[in-house]
């Protein structure tokens, strides 16, 4: 599966964010409010992962 959607970042305090669409989450079935994601760089993209339950 491909999706693909443009984002600018945006200044957060002293940090960088960016605002992901609602379908991001479904997609890949990740509930922003209980699910937490492991980030990643590989090559030249940051990579986010849903972080699967122990």
């Amino acid at each position: 599966m491909k999706a693909e959607t443009n984002k600018k970042f945006i200044k957060l305090g002293r940090s960088w964010g960016m605002i992901i669409p609602p379908w991001f989450f479904k997609l890949i079935d990740i509930n922003p409010i209980n699910d937490e994601v492991s980030l990643t760089i590989e090559n030249d993209s940051i990579v986010i992962r849903k972080k699967k339950d122990n």
